[in-house]
């Protein structure tokens, strides 16, 4: 926090839930990997509100939405949704799981999947005095990645049994016999999800923001991944988006920014760039081009600008320290300039 503070960030996406594990306290859902798989004697979480209270920086709950595990093995946690709650995860049409190696996916066209989740977000924002809730994945995670076999196209998840009969149910058709209402279902039940979490931020924390990452090509986005996000807008779903625009292309990060300067009217946006592995003078140049376009900026992510520290405080060097480094220099003095003369710019967020 007190890098974010100093680098002249004014808030800061503390990710507390990464693959149904958690970084707080819950009763819903164990301890992340990351914490040893159990309570690590305080709450990060509440630690993080804390220290980003002291700084005045603004302190937003980031959580994935749909993923319920990531790893080559399963959980040995017998509570992890993976081990608990095998039947909410996505198969193909033969039965199959969706195979392990990146993130595998809850259903979300399951109600009671959707309940889950919405009390997953209710505990969050119920149990800590968060500024906002920030949703990633909040969309099908069904793009190819190494856990498939090359060449090969992903199944049209989720194919088991009790989907295909709410689907028939619904629209009296199979996905064979229309694609096109198929398609339309599943992108309806991403919509039914983040309602629902609209709806209990309302009721329960209607103070704290509700964002969501969304794809940076908003009708590619719903093509691919059922995430229909200008839909959402029309119905009030959302405080502030934020695309993720990470090209390393300049003129399809401008082009990008260009969509999204029409949605401005409707919630603010904050273009995510991406400054992992980056050189300073193109972050710099994204930067600009957002600006112009009157989005805020988010960086993503902290560890591409600060080295983790070890048990006694101390910065783990390795090999990419010396990008970092220079990032920093690069980019630091003109964020700091920025902070200090906001009217420069529409915001900057971390």
């Amino acid at each position: 926090m007190e890098n974010a503070r100093a680098a002249g960030f004014n808030t800061v996406m503390f990710q507390v839930r990464g693959n149904g594990t958690v970084c707080y306290r819950s009763k819903l859902e164990p301890w992340a990997d990351e914490l040893g798989g159990r309570y690590p004697g305080y709450d990060p979480l509440g630690v993080a509100i804390t220290e980003a209270r002291r700084r005045g920086i603004s302190l937003h709950a980031w959580v994935n939405v749909m993923p319920g595990w990531r790893d080559d093995a399963p959980p040995t946690n017998a509570r992890q949704l993976y081990n608990a709650r095998p039947e909410w995860f996505w198969h193909d049409e033969r039965g199959r799981r969706q195979p392990l190696g990146w993130y595998v996916s809850l259903n979300p066209c399951y109600p009671e999947v959707r309940r889950y989740l919405v009390d997953v977000m209710r505990e969050i924002v119920c149990g800590y005095d968060v500024d906002g809730l920030h949703l990633d994945y909040i969309r099908f995670p069904n793009e190819w990645n190494s856990a498939y076999v090359a060449g090969a196209q992903v199944p049209d998840y989720p194919r088991d049994p009790r989907t295909l009969a709410l689907f028939r149910r619904e629209t009296g058709h199979s996905p064979e016999s229309s694609r096109r209402q198929w398609d339309q279902w599943r992108t309806n039940q991403v919509t039914a999800l983040l309602s629902a979490i609209r709806a209990m931020m309302n009721k329960t924390k209607p103070q704290a923001a509700l964002s969501a990452a969304v794809g940076a090509e908003p009708d590619e986005a719903r093509r691919r991944h059922f995430q229909d996000v200008k839909h959402w807008l029309t119905l009030g779903l959302l405080d502030t988006v934020y695309p993720m625009n990470y090209s390393a292309d300049l003129q399809a990060f401008e082009s990008r920014v260009y969509t999204w300067s029409n949605v401005r009217a409707a919630v603010p946006v904050v273009m995510g760039i991406m400054f992992d592995g980056r050189e300073g003078s193109l972050v710099l140049r994204q930067i600009d081009i957002a600006r112009r376009g009157g989005a805020h900026v988010a960086a993503f992510a902290y560890n591409s600008l600060f080295e983790r520290l070890d048990s006694r405080g101390q910065p783990i060097m390795d090999e990419q320290s010396k990008s970092r480094a220079s990032l920093r220099r690069r980019v630091i003095p003109y964020i700091r300039r920025l902070a200090v003369s906001p009217s420069a710019d529409p915001g900057r967020r971390g």
